[in-house]
């Protein structure tokens, strides 16, 4: 039977902000294409990339498990992988040529393989998996253990054969997702993992998923892996991995990150009760949506689950631009999910963007005051970022000449023309962010006026940095003005 090296191409010393950051996940999808090709009898290892310092770093690994193939296979799970960062591209094209080097056939499954798979295949790479993964990789793997050579019958590849690129029919999604193994958690040092987590954060979170998928239709959104399709794993199957975590990696913390977390009618409430029923009180963060937030009942069942974190696409204040990335959402639903969130002791979360083709100052200042309005517990601001695939990209394609990838997740470049330069929007984010925590200390210095005998060193020490906050805003808000005019 063949022997498997997985790895993934995310190195989060390669993006600086994550790695200061010091809140890494390991590579849940790879952990799941690992535990799959087990479970069909091939021996598998994983060289974890997220500590590396390079793609050298994969030699000893290589030549310690000696693989007949290696597997470059990428979490589509986090919305970091598949940003589609050259970082991170770079990384994966050295590898591919270090494990072709050493003989091995080279598979690679990543949201922007399944984009560039020509590049990848020029790259070192012998197949690139195309949309979602596993099943093509079982049946690829198959194929190559027999030492069969007609790979056109595998669904969902591309391949190079007599000189030219063949990619074969695309593989249906999976509806059956408790069909799947549970994730080969035994393959990653969950120790480096939590004791990076405890020096930044003093508690210890780890990653789950539910689904895969989304139905809904944002046109910047890109969905290369499992397109529009919406497919959920039982409640019973959740809770089963909920246990295996905690009885063994002493986790303190969920981050659930599916797109859209339990959309299927019922789904929370019955994962809620089980939850309950089985003893298992944890905390966990979600990825959801204004308008499903917006019933109570939806809230307070998400509350009594454990649920103490939701971040929202709240995109823009402006309904104008809402409306431009088909978001489906509206400002009056933004308004009531984050007043139940905070009703039931949740913490709102916003994702904002700026820099969407047709967003004008107007836009800008509403958003901005949307953010004051409802200071959300937190907030990430992004400048529209075009991928392949989608409507948007579509639209601007056409100024994407010299740049189409930033190359980490702070870069935050804008790719094409748009009504203020490029300095604007990197500017941009740096006013809201000071603005956004000048009024988070106005707000707790009103408070600690109100009610001086609850005062506390946080809320203090949280009310006193608007003596910082009020000049770092005006000093950033010069700039920006000066980016403006220019």
């Amino acid at each position: 039977m063949k022997n498997i090296l997985f790895t993934h191409s995310y190195f989060s010393r390669f993006d600086p902000k994550q790695w200061a950051l010091g809140q890494p996940y390991p590579p849940l999808g790879t952990l799941y294409a690992a535990s799959f090709l087990r479970e069909n009898g091939y021996q598998v290892s994983l060289f974890d990339t997220m500590f590396s310092a390079n793609a050298d770093e994969v030699i000893p690994s290589i030549r310690q498990a000696e693989p007949d193939i290696f597997v470059i296979y990428d979490d589509g799970f986090n919305y970091l992988t598949k940003m589609c960062l050259t970082n991170m591209r770079e990384a994966a094209f050295s590898m591919c040529k270090l494990a072709k080097a050493a003989g091995c056939k080279v598979i690679v499954a990543s949201s922007d393989s399944t984009d560039r798979y020509a590049a990848y295949l020029n790259e070192g790479a012998d197949f690139v998996i195309i949309g979602e993964a596993e099943h093509t990789l079982l049946e690829l793997a198959n194929y190559l253990q027999d030492d069969q050579q007609d790979y056109s019958v595998v669904k969902g590849l591309a391949y190079v054969a007599d000189g030219k690129i063949v990619k074969t029919p695309p593989r249906s999604v999976l509806k059956d997702l408790d069909s799947f193994p549970l994730p080969a958690w035994d393959l990653v040092n969950i120790d480096r993992y939590r004791d990076t987590w405890m020096e930044s954060s003093g508690y210890f979170s780890i990653n789950m998923n539910t689904t895969r998928g989304c139905p809904f239709k944002c046109n910047w959104c890109a969905k290369p892996i499992y397109g529009n399709r919406y497919n959920s794993r039982s409640p019973e199957n959740v809770i089963e991995e909920v246990k295996l975590l905690k009885d063994n990696y002493q986790i303190d913390h969920i981050w659930f990150s599916d797109d859209i977390f339990g959309l299927k009618p019922g789904w929370i409430a019955d994962l809620s009760a089980l939850l309950l029923a089985n003893n298992l009180s944890i905390r966990f963060k979600i990825q959801s949506r204004a308008d499903l937030l917006a019933e109570e009942e939806v809230v307070e069942a998400l509350a009594l689950a454990g649920c103490d974190n939701v971040w929202i696409g709240a995109e823009s204040g402006s309904q104008k631009i809402l409306d431009a990335m088909d978001k489906g959402t509206t400002i009056a639903q933004i308004h009531l999910a984050t007043m139940l969130m905070k009703k039931h002791h949740i913490h709102p979360c916003f994702f904002i963007q700026f820099g969407y083709p047709g967003e004008h100052k107007e836009d800008i200042q509403l958003t901005i005051r949307m953010i004051n309005e409802l200071l959300p517990f937190e907030i990430g601001i992004s400048i529209s970022y075009p991928l392949p695939g989608t409507v948007f990209y579509e639209r601007v394609k056409a100024d994407l000449k010299y740049k189409t990838n930033w190359t980490d997740s702070d870069e935050m470049a804008l790719l094409f023309n748009n009504t203020y330069p490029a300095s604007y929007y990197k500017q941009l984010p740096k006013y809201v962010h000071r603005n956004y925590h000048q009024h988070l200390a106005k707000n707790s210095l009103l408070k600690l006026i109100k009610n001086p005998f609850k005062a506390n060193f946080k809320s203090l020490k949280k009310a006193a940095s608007v003596l910082y906050y009020t000049p770092a805003t005006f000093i950033e808000k010069l700039k920006l003005n000066r980016l403006e005019k220019a």
